[in-house]
């Protein structure tokens, strides 16, 4: 059923109203993001090699290192993993995490993201923090243990796991992001706005071309 051609001349007729709500849900939702703090990104690149996958062919190779990638990327999250990183030989600010276990794997949860990418070996891990050389720090512990002590978490006999590409660390905040954040925050005041505009001016002219009646 097409559009109703009035629709356009309503939403154009309250094109304030629309601009003004758009706009405090923009400033409002970049307001919002500053509530967390500020944080930069450090990534490190991880590529996975199993000897043993060589007597395949590549296209089986590859399949059987990305599967041993993501049994991996779910390592790097386990307690474990964490311990052997802060235990690591870089200088990396302990105080930062909780004490308390459940705070402290969920912040750590938050801190560390990891992917593999597809159809690869490759290892992408993305370490977030609001101090640029803890970020980096914690990359390279990360990168350290994983090429050290990686593959007696997967078994893997003869797997290695080279670092390709070494810590690479933000100019700018990543976390939050504002932009995103603020666009998302325009989107919905306009759809919030239009929504509203719409529906108001259906009731007022049901009401005109219903007018109550009294007894």
């Amino acid at each position: 059923m097409p559009a109703n051609p009035h629709y356009g001349k309503i939403i154009l007729g309250k094109w304030k109203l629309i601009a003004l709500v758009s706009s405090l849900l923009l400033v409002l939702a970049c307001g919002v993001s500053f509530i967390e703090p500020l944080q930069y990104s450090s990534s490190i690149r991880l590529l996975i090699i199993q000897p043993a996958a060589l007597n395949y062919d590549p296209y089986t190779a590859i399949r059987a290192s990305a599967s041993v990638g993501g049994n991996l990327a779910q390592i790097v999250y386990t307690t474990d993993f964490f311990n052997r990183v802060l235990a690591s030989k870089y200088n990396i600010d302990a105080s930062y995490f909780p004490d308390n276990d459940a705070k402290r794997r969920k912040k750590w949860g938050q801190m560390v993201s990891v992917r593999v990418e597809q159809g690869s070996g490759l290892l992408n891990i993305t370490v977030y923090h609001t101090d640029k050389d803890q970020a980096t720090e914690i990359a390279r512990a990360i990168a350290y243990v994983m090429t050290t002590e990686g593959s007696g978490y997967v078994g893997g006999s003869g797997l290695q796991i080279k670092l390709v590409d070494d810590p690479l660390v933000s100019n700018f905040p990543v976390k939050p992001n504002i932009l995103a954040n603020g666009f998302i925050g325009f989107v919905v005041g306009m759809f919030l706005a239009i929504g509203y505009v719409l529906l108001t001016d259906k009731s007022r002219r049901y009401l005109v071309e219903h007018p109550p009646t009294f007894v």
